[in-house]
């Protein structure tokens, strides 16, 4: 079929745009054929855009010229139509449609494209790989569930813009090819043309350029902006993620705290019509990890860890004794209404948490009578009451139990906490809940390397309290493992949305923090050099947040993986599978940049 131009033809509707008070009008539409029905001679064609569809009717007894044309219309291929608007007949009405009380009867029509077999279906989700969607993802936008996510996106996008443009923030660019200052992450490395030898690097976040900003009398930074980070992925990781990122001068914790609340309670109102009541829940680093055996708890459901170290310690169970003389210890998750859980979903359970790493998973159920396990009989009545005060267990309830390395356990029992919320089919206590977690320890000590590393950001402020564990190496109170910074990071469902922290000013303090991790001053002048001196011109105290809005975005949707509200992701290998991106260059191309390949071009193995 020959290929029409648009020529003189001029859109005057969109796909979702009539109703029944176009009726009698003469409009042009242009989109694609979604479905193509003949009903007795007469066809049907649903024409679809972004906007909605429009069902157009190809009618011999009325306009037989282009019968023909009408009747050789395949899914896909882009039209332009002319006709007028009338109602549907009776009882053929569709109310769930917002154009389906009106039909456009086609006079005219040219075939702006054509479209080849589909490889996926657009019309409706297919069962195909994830594989082949991210290959024909030209196609994979087109589908209603993507369309409805980039447009939530966008929409989104502009809600934070307004937001912090209401409150005078300025939205100033930073680099994309920067100096690389290893952050935590593997930098992007980009080579240098007109510098031979010498590269640029994508940057992990602005980090650096919003401090400098601050320190440039911008008090109110704000960006959406892209990071990037050569790490392994998952699904919540990517290369390059976007995230809102701002920075404020003279803050404290709280400022940022009400000020993201207040932007999580815009986007949930007007994207979702959800209304999100802050302040939301706040505990430190210690509180999270010791109720919740991680630093990104899921407040959905009303599983908390407990302590009963010091119930067991002196019982007759040698397993538990064993643990605690090696300075271990015992906790575990009270499950309500688990009593009625079969022997074989205890067993499932027990197998699980084994997986996870676990010696075991104890347990003991709780009856009118009092507890009953095949460990009950190791420990006296004074500590089978102490177990059920400690939980505040009731009959009915299931108690568990995880003994090891603080360590070791707490990473084990919050997968667990999770997976009993699953099999147990928890009603969540709320469909969203944030929090934050506050006070995380400033450095954690590296087994393999036989040092201290930075656990969040090196550039983050100590508590006040803290500052004599930090800076007299030679003073008794000298201890990295005692100061906690001033870090913050939101967390939703179970989700770490963000991180940020106040911010250290001033050189003398962050060359203490550096003389921790090991960076000398020489390093830290090569590195951070362009940082260390805007600080000694008057930078302001600071502070602020990114949050990931690919993952925020993913759990508005209902989405587990942030693949599906990002229109090109990459796999789990970085890979492009619609570009084939990476790819190799040709020689000439690295002889321009100076570049030389020693390694090997490996076929690269596209998984998602």
């Amino acid at each position: 079929m020959q290929v029409v131009p648009q020529g003189d033809w001029k859109r005057t509707h969109n796909c979702g745009e009539l109703r029944e008070g176009n009726v009698g009008a003469k409009v042009c539409l242009m989109g694609w054929v979604n479905r193509y029905r003949d009903h007795g001679g007469v066809i049907f064609i649903d024409l679809r855009d972004r906007y909605g569809l429009t069902q157009i009717v190809f009618d011999p007894s009325d306009y037989p010229d282009i019968f023909d044309i009408g009747d050789s219309l395949r899914n896909e291929y882009v039209i332009a139509i002319k006709g007028n608007v009338r109602n549907r007949p009776e009882g053929m009405a569709n109310p769930k449609l917002p154009t389906g009380m009106i039909e456009v009867l086609v006079g005219e029509v040219k075939v702006l494209n054509v479209c080849k077999s589909l490889p996926i279906a657009v019309n409706e989700e297919g069962d195909e790989d994830e594989r082949v969607r991210l290959r024909y993802r030209f196609l994979d936008l087109r589908r209603e569930r993507m369309q409805k996510n980039l447009i939530f996106r966008s929409k989104m996008n502009k809600v934070v813009r307004d937001y912090f443009s209401g409150k005078d923030f300025l939205e100033i660019e930073t680099p994309v090819l920067t100096k690389s200052t290893p952050e935590g992450a593997r930098d992007f490395l980009v080579p240098s043309r007109l510098s031979k030898g010498s590269f640029y690097a994508l940057p992990q976040s602005p980090q650096l350029f919003k401090q400098i900003l601050m320190a440039c009398c911008y008090d109110k930074y704000f960006q959406v902006v892209k990071a990037y980070r050569d790490e392994d992925l998952r699904a919540d990781r990517q290369p390059e993620h976007t995230q809102i990122d701002l920075e404020m001068s003279f803050p404290d914790e709280e400022d940022i705290f009400s000020l993201i609340e207040e932007l999580m309670k815009k986007m949930f109102k007007e994207g979702l019509d959800i209304d999100i009541e802050p302040p939301f829940r706040r505990m430190t680093y210690e509180e999270a990890m010791l109720k919740y055996g991680c630093d990104k708890p899921d407040l959905r459901y009303d599983l908390e860890v407990t302590d009963v170290t010091e119930v067991v310690r002196g019982s007759d169970f040698k397993v538990f004794e064993k643990v605690i003389a090696s300075g271990g210890r015992i906790r575990g998750i009270r499950v309500p209404g688990g009593a009625a859980m079969t022997r074989k979903k205890i067993d499932d359970l027990i197998t699980y948490s084994q997986k996870l790493g676990s010696t075991g998973l104890a347990w003991m159920k709780v009856n009118e009578e009092g507890l009953q396990s095949n460990i009950v009989k190791f420990f006296n009545k004074e500590k089978q009451q102490g177990f059920i005060r400690e939980f505040g267990a009731q009959p009915g309830d299931l108690l568990t139990f995880v003994a090891g390395r603080a360590a070791d356990i707490c990473p084990i029992l919050a997968a667990v906490r999770l997976e009993i919320a699953r099999r147990m089919e928890m009603k969540p206590l709320e469909e969203f809940a944030f929090a934050w977690v506050t006070d995380f320890p400033l450095f954690e000590w590296d087994p393999t390397e036989k040092r201290w590393a930075p656990m969040h950001h090196i550039f983050s402020m100590p508590r006040d309290r803290d500052m004599k564990h930090l800076v007299d190496p030679d003073s008794d109170d000298y201890d990295p493992a005692k100061v906690y910074g001033r870090l913050y990071d939101l967390v939703l469902n179970g989700v770490e949305l963000g991180s940020g922290s106040i911010r250290i000013h001033n050189t003398g303090l962050q060359q203490k923090v550096f003389d921790v991790i090991g960076i000398d001053e020489e390093t830290a002048q090569e590195r951070f050099g362009f940082l260390l001196e805007a600080f000694q011109y008057g930078a302001p105290p600071h502070g602020g947040i990114a949050l990931g809005l690919d993952r925020l975005l993913a759990i508005m949707c209902g989405e587990s993986s942030i693949r599906e509200v990002i229109p090109f992701p990459k796999t789990s290998t970085g890979t492009c599978l619609m570009t084939g991106a990476p790819s190799t260059v040709d020689k000439a191309a690295l002889r321009e940049v100076g570049v030389k390949v020693n390694i090997p071009q490996e076929k690269q193995v596209d998984e998602t």
